[in-house]
């Protein structure tokens, strides 16, 4: 049995789930987004930010936490908010920190949150090979969509799973 489970975020683990989204990102765009950038999160903002998330959206985000209630990644989906979506469902989130890459915690936080039926999309650093090779994995591929990210002038892509037919 693993030292980990995936639940249901709730208000306990904002705070450490706010920990773990700015660790993630200092691990995993070192290089990508400015330094500044990186510095610059702080972890009461992000716990105010995902606490509001929280209350606004219930339900749509799932945390993989050790025993001792450590957040070790976590992923969002949902609706798609999208002014004009072309999907009906979006995944808005999925982090993990690197320790825990290649143990089965992305595909744990996966499984949880991405629906059954319906298209969904997602935005990836078009700069980041690794994480786009894991989306195809789970049949997400690019549909010629790219914006600059909100936080930085890097690029992101788009990568759209169509619903799996039967």
């Amino acid at each position: 049995m693993s030292d980990w489970q995936v639940v249901p975020l709730e208000p306990k683990y904002v705070y450490s789930m706010s920990e773990c989204h700015i660790a993630c990102w200092r691990e995993a765009y070192q290089g990508l987004v400015p330094q500044h950038v990186l510095d610059a999160f702080d972890v009461d903002r992000r716990a105010a930010a995902w606490g509001k998330i929280l209350f606004e959206y219930p339900g749509r985000i799932r945390v993989a936490v050790l025993d001792d209630d450590t957040v070790i990644g976590f992923a969002g989906s949902g609706d798609n908010r999208e002014e004009s979506p072309t999907t009906e469902y979006e995944l808005s989130a999925l982090y993990v920190r690197a320790a825990y890459h290649g143990t089965g915690v992305a595909q744990a936080l996966m499984d949880e949150v991405l629906p059954e039926t319906g298209d969904v999309a997602l935005w990836v650093f078009e700069e980041n090979p690794r994480a786009r090779a894991f989306y195809t994995k789970y049949g997400f591929e690019p549909d010629g969509e790219r914006r600059v990210e909100a936080f930085s002038p890097a690029l992101q892509v788009r990568m759209v799973r169509r619903a799996l037919t039967g």
